[in-house]
């Protein structure tokens, strides 16, 4: 029977920086693993990745845990707005499952990775704001709202500047620091009438 949740903490931006700078002054970890999660704790220490706005945590998890769920949470999602692969081969795990696969995507690794190269060539200023993070038990959960314009290309039609603006949910679920399977919907209905791909 899995541990009820028995309380949250809500956190500023600065109490999410706070937390991984904490979690720096940890013992180093002895598996390649755990190194590379903690060189990425101390990029996520300098404020490089996206900080959600409100974050809620389920109070009964391992410090070590909750950290290293947020961070591989951070740091995918920040790979939206960077298009940098190496965010997302760090992010996910090698025997990562997309379980609301699109049509035409590749499954695994390989899916984020040609979405993104789609997307940043319709929209090369895409920015990804985290609203709202929820993490209990194995799974984080990401409210990230997409912003910029349509300046590249898309199906073949060229961008003439218009505004980008519309929302995603992600649910992570994660394994030793890694996302192992991500279910997901995105608003795509408003991104394809704001490229003009679809009427309004």
């Amino acid at each position: 029977m899995k541990t009820p949740i028995r309380s949250f903490a809500h956190l500023s931006t600065a109490a999410v920086a706070a937390v991984f700078a904490a979690s720096l002054g940890v013992a180093a970890p002895a598996s390649a693993a755990s190194a590379a999660s903690a060189a990425s704790a101390a990029i996520a220490a300098g404020g490089e990745l996206a900080q959600p706005r409100e974050l809620i945590v389920d109070g009964s998890l391992p410090p070590q845990q909750r950290d290293q769920q947020i961070h591989a949470a951070r740091l995918y999602d920040t790979f939206w707005s960077t298009g940098d692969e190496a965010q997302a081969r760090a992010a996910l795990a090698p025997d990562f499952t997309d379980r609301t696969l699109p049509a035409g995507r590749p499954q695994g690794v390989a899916g984020p990775l040609a979405a993104s190269k789609v997307f940043h060539t319709a929209v090369p200023d895409v920015h990804a704001d985290i609203e709202q993070m929820v993490v209990a038990g194995d799974r984080v959960v990401t409210h990230l709202h997409f912003t910029g314009h349509f300046t590249g290309t898309f199906n073949g039609v060229q961008g003439k500047g218009q505004p980008v603006d519309f929302i995603a949910t992600d649910i992570y679920r994660i394994r030793d620091g890694k996302i192992t399977d991500n279910w997901h919907i995105e608003d795509n209905l408003t991104f394809l009438q704001q490229v003009g791909a679809v009427a309004k």
